[in-house]
């Protein structure tokens, strides 16, 4: 005797197992592009823009970025329940002391020193720095 036959379950289609590895690309592919359908949809409602920032790009993403942006999901959720267009609009802060100390501990790793480098190309490394992050970010929080 198979003992599931006994009990009452429902019938339905969603799977027994989770499988995520393999669903989850499947799930992310289906949310692709919602948002401007969304924004398509509503392009006569009223404007309500969430400019979003700035994490410093100058690292990995942390428990803090997460924590900012649950919060402001909330907000942009709840606009979009009562009805607005939303306009988010990510932002990063890609100057500044976090970025350079960061530029100087590669540079430390290395034996160099931006005292013996010209201005023009340890900016441009901290530009570097910083945009490389920004695209890191930008995938890890997708």
């Amino acid at each position: 005797m198979d003992y599931k036959d006994t009990l009452n379950l429902p019938k339905t289609d969603f799977p027994m197992k989770a499988d995520l590895p393999k669903r989850e690309p499947q799930i992310l592919k289906k949310w692709e592009g919602l948002y401007q359908r969304v924004q398509t949809a509503r392009k006569d409602a009223e404007l309500f823009v969430l400019h979003d920032g700035p994490p410093y790009a100058n690292g990995h993403i942390h428990i803090g970025h997460a924590l900012n942006k649950i919060l402001k999901d909330i907000i942009v959720k709840y606009k979009l329940l009562r009805g607005h267009r939303v306009d988010y609009v990510p932002g990063w802060d890609c100057h500044g002391l976090p970025i350079e100390q960061q530029v100087e501990k590669e540079l430390k790793a290395k034996n160099l020193r931006k005292e013996h480098m010209p201005k023009t190309a340890f900016r441009k490394l901290c530009r570097d720095y910083a945009s490389r992050f920004v695209e890191i970010q930008k995938e890890e929080f997708i």
